[in-house]
């Protein structure tokens, strides 16, 4: 995730952000991509979203095999894919952000990224209950739902975490260090539902330490359980789904565009 460094920013104006792809194999480089290309909202349609997120879901079902039973327990599993693939979400810089909505800044502009976040998990919500729904019409094919749900939750946490590192990003917020030890403080910042503060001691090193990890094997948890509702009858699910996630994104948002607003001095006013 982009430092201060030309290359860094390079990388970010490229939505790259410079990160060798997993060296487990090619399907893991694939589950990745499939990842950060579901982070967007507006350059996808229902039926291109609903095809990715069946992909992540087959590929998430051959990862969970590999792993066996006892490494799926208490969000661990989940954890360990967003530690790997956080580092290569594509983030991008105030510059690169100002030119895809409008050439907004600041308060502004950070509304906007907010409303696009929001439309993106709406969108996962839909998706995913669109696919419960064709489910439910082939019972066999209902043992892959609980992989389904872990697929919605570990989009729905990559599009909020780096809806996060954005925001830093718009708010002038610069953190400093490897691309995996800021992915590894926006996703602490993710866990914690807290802004990141550079000038505090430790806001880096202590990132995805033993208590972070933790939190975020929770915070993963609870976002799974939401997704649960998209597995309702017929298209019911699609709906609830839709609005759960669209709420908790807006929550989140809120909360840090708070925590960035104490650190820069910005009014604490809130246009959504």
């Amino acid at each position: 995730m982009s430092g201060d460094g030309v290359d860094d920013r390079a990388q970010d104006r490229r939505g790259d952000l410079g990160v060798p792809a997993s060296q487990d194999g090619g399907r893991d480089t694939e589950i990745a991509a499939l990842v950060g290309r579901l982070t967007g909202a507006d350059d996808l349609d229902a039926e291109s979203r609903r095809s990715l997120l069946a992909r992540l879901v087959g590929l998430l079902a051959e990862r969970a095999r590999r792993t066996g039973a006892a490494g799926l327990r208490g969000g661990r599993w989940l954890a360990e894919l967003l530690t790997e693939i956080a580092p290569h979400l594509p983030v991008r810089d105030a510059a690169t952000l100002s030119a895809h909505h409008g050439h907004l800044t600041g308060e502004p502009l950070a509304d906007s990224l907010v409303r696009t976040a929001m439309a993106a998990t709406t969108a996962v919500g839909a998706a995913g209950g669109a696919l419960a729904a064709v489910q439910f019409t082939a019972p066999p094919l209902l043992l892959t739902a609980p992989v389904q749900l872990a697929a919605e939750t570990l989009v729905i946490a990559a599009i909020e975490v780096k809806l996060i590192a954005e925001l830093h990003a718009v708010y002038g917020v610069q953190l400093h260090g490897s691309p995996t030890a800021r992915a590894g403080a926006y996703l602490t910042s993710w866990a914690r539902r807290r802004g990141i503060d550079p000038l505090k001691g430790g806001s880096l090193a202590d990132a995805l330490g033993t208590a972070a990890k933790a939190a975020l094997r929770k915070r993963l948890v609870r976002t799974f359980g939401r997704t649960m509702t998209t597995m309702g009858p017929l298209l019911a699910g699609a709906a609830a789904g839709a609005a759960l996630n669209r709420a908790a994104t807006k929550r989140l948002a809120e909360t840090i565009r708070a925590d960035l607003r104490r650190q820069t001095g910005v009014p604490l006013a809130v246009r959504l």
